[in-house]
């Protein structure tokens, strides 16, 4: 398959390279390398100019088209028209040698997938246990794997506000469990959404869908709006052998007060983009959840070094639920 990869980057010149010296490593090299660059220096120009990857193009947007979603809609516009496929990573990552060749293998395993998704590695510490195994109240347990169970979730299920639906699926009162929660089983599972960091999608996907411009800047969420939005006309995959990690590099992110705002105001949208007309009792398990979380989040001003980190994207969540009222 003639495929193309897509990555959208923001002042992290270091990280990209480191990126692109693993993509140089694969054992199937994309045929199209697209660079869109929102950065507003040079720096990840000049790595570039002194660091050459064959097939690689790099564009420098115009401050109006900066921002996740608005450079990925750039970048699809100057997809090659031989392109089968469409990947996107983070600008962070770091591949297996063979991710590209796993994950490309799935529209052949799966002729029918309108997109595939990646397994981040550095996530979550997985164990084998066999099929029939009972998982202990601080463990997630799925097909045959176990890990340990996050805090907040397990307090979710103390007041019965756990999800209802394998992860990857969204329940009605929103707040799944992402793909983050599927094992390294080896195994292609069906999904209808996953991390846009670490994504591919069919070219053709892109003559009727693209990224939501209600995304700005960092755009939080964007992939499960687009991923949610595709999944409603066809089907798509997680591929647990298509590898990779994850390093989140910290520079061009949010303030934590914003972040905040962004996980309740960008959640809410798409959960309504999921489901427009939720049942009463979805709407106060959402309601529920957003404050419970909150104030988890709280409570790691206790617990946790980065107090301030903590209280500003508490005021955050709580500022956007507010808001959410009036607008």
């Amino acid at each position: 398959m003639n495929f193309t990869l897509i990555v959208c980057t923001y002042m992290r010149p270091q990280p990209l390279l480191n990126l692109l010296n693993s993509v140089k490593l694969q054992t199937v090299y994309p045929n199209e390398i697209l660079i869109i660059d929102g950065s507003t220096n040079e720096e990840t120009k000049t790595v570039l100019e002194q660091n050459k990857f064959p097939n690689l193009n790099y564009f420098l947007v115009l401050p109006e088209e900066r921002g996740l979603t608005r450079q990925r809609n750039f970048g699809v516009s100057k997809v090659a028209k031989n392109s089968e496929i469409v990947c996107f990573l983070d600008d962070d990552t770091i591949l297996e040698p063979d991710y590209f060749e796993h994950l490309l293998n799935t529209y052949s395993v799966y002729p029918d997938a309108l997109g595939a998704g990646g397994y981040i590695t550095n996530i979550a510490q997985w164990t084998k246990t066999g099929q029939n195994y009972i998982p202990k109240n601080n463990e997630f347990y799925f097909d045959g794997w176990k890990k340990p169970e996050s805090k907040r979730f397990m307090i979710r299920k103390k007041f019965g506000l756990d999800s209802d639906k394998n992860p990857g699926f969204m329940p009605e009162f929103s707040n799944g469990r992402g793909v983050s929660y599927l094992p390294p089983s080896g195994k292609i599972y069906p999904v209808e959404q996953f991390m846009g960091g670490v994504a591919s999608f069919k070219k053709e996907v892109f003559d009727t869908f693209s990224f939501s411009p209600y995304f700005e800047g960092y755009g939080l969420y964007e992939d499960a709006d687009f991923t949610l939005r595709i999944s409603k006309t066809g089907n798509l995959y997680f591929n647990s052998n298509a590898r990779l990690a994850h390093y989140h590099d910290n520079s061009g992110r949010p303030n934590k007060f914003k972040y905040g705002q962004m996980v309740v105001r960008n959640g809410w949208y798409v959960w309504r983009v999921k489901y427009p007309k939720p049942s009463v009792k979805a709407r106060v398990k959402w309601n529920l959840i957003v404050l419970l979380l909150s104030f988890i989040l709280l409570s790691n001003v206790f617990t946790k070094p980065k107090k301030s980190a903590s209280i500003n994207e508490f005021f955050g969540r709580i500022t956007a639920w507010f808001s959410l009222v009036f607008k």
